[in-house]
């Protein structure tokens, strides 16, 4: 009787054995191979820390402006790929402009008349209102590159204009509004150089330009951008403007005529760097001055320690009514800097 129940209790545990093992067996082959089971959902994208809009601004911006999305050599003038047309010898006129052998110029004369795709080794002289430049290079060693007279609502883009080249002859102004008297004018997206003046206007907007490398004649006042005084408004937005120069500026808000009102002026968003005083801020002599707004702009050691020559700023009115200086900071430090008045 004894070794009949250890019979059956042995026969009990190898059946109970088997079956774990069944299920074991059944587990193993339900299961993966190793890991994690699977989560159900699409898979998550891979990581892209070089996005574009990802990467973090450089601290130096001035060494390679685009880099911070400012502009310089890459974003600025003529599209890559645009095909221009020499004047005079490939082209001569089109509607609202001629090429005018007596004064070796270009006359634009019709309102509303569109210059696009020219290459003009002259200045190109502006009478006429509604005007567009675009798409062209516009390259002399005369006074004027792009000279505008009496005009309103002329845009100038996309553009290169300046000098022949540093070694042989600056242009005298890139752009400038001959009598001071023109209104509505936007320069923007141009690339800018061998000038011994860039943008002469007081009125209008100035943005999205890279203003670099000046030319130079003995006895010049180098400037960037220069406002001959007004109380016109005029926005100077998003440029990079560097002046190589000890001398004059980068913008200047002319201060040097006595009892001159100066108003209404915004430089925001700008990466600056160089000249004597890297901006003029328009108080001088008995000026006055207000809602002169200086803002959000990045100042670079670029060519000298002090910003320009001599300072970063002069001839500015803190005190004025309207005027602000806020948000301004050094490229180069990071976390960004920001610059009070002394």
């Amino acid at each position: 009787m004894k070794a009949r129940l250890l019979s059956i209790g042995l026969a009990v545990v190898l059946i109970a054995a088997a079956g774990l093992a069944l299920v074991l067996r059944a587990h193993r082959a339900r299961a993966p191979a190793s890991g994690p089971p699977p989560v159900s959902g699409p898979p998550s994208p891979p990581a892209s820390p070089s996005a574009p809009g990802r990467a973090p601004m450089p601290a130096a911006c001035a060494p390679a402006p685009s880099e911070c999305g400012f502009p310089d050599g890459t974003n600025t003038g003529v599209p890559r790929g645009t095909t221009l047309l020499r004047v005079p010898d490939q082209v001569s006129s089109g509607p609202g402009w001629a090429f005018d052998p007596r004064n070796g110029a270009v006359e634009v004369t019709g309102n509303g008349a569109v210059l696009s795709g020219l290459y003009i080794p002259c200045n190109l002289d502006i009478t006429a209102s509604g005007v567009t430049i675009k798409d062209s290079r516009i390259v002399t060693a005369g006074d004027f590159a792009v000279s505008l007279r009496h005009t309103a609502g002329v845009t100038i883009e996309d553009s290169v204009i300046g000098g022949l080249n540093a070694s042989t002859g600056r242009v005298g102004a890139a752009i400038t509004d001959v009598y001071g008297d023109s209104t509505g004018m936007v320069i923007k997206n141009d690339n800018i150089s061998n000038f011994k003046t860039a943008v002469q206007i007081s009125t209008g907007t100035v943005t999205g330009n890279y203003i670099h490398d000046p030319g130079y004649v003995a006895g010049d006042h180098t400037n960037g951008i220069f406002d001959a005084g007004s109380t016109q408004p005029l926005t100077i937005d998003h440029n990079t403007i560097l002046n190589s120069f000890g001398q004059t500026d980068a913008i200047s808000l002319d201060a040097s005529v006595s009892g001159q009102r100066i108003a209404n002026k915004t430089v925001e968003d700008n990466l600056l760097a160089g000249g004597g005083y890297t901006i003029y801020g328009g108080a001088s002599l008995s000026n006055a001055t207000y809602r002169i707004l200086i803002e959000g702009n990045r100042f670079s050691r670029l060519f000298y320690h002090g910003i320009g020559q001599y300072g970063m700023i002069t001839r500015f009115d803190s005190t004025g009514p309207g005027n602000v200086w806020s948000g301004n900071v050094w490229d180069g430090s990071r976390p960004a800097k920001t610059i009070l008045l002394p």
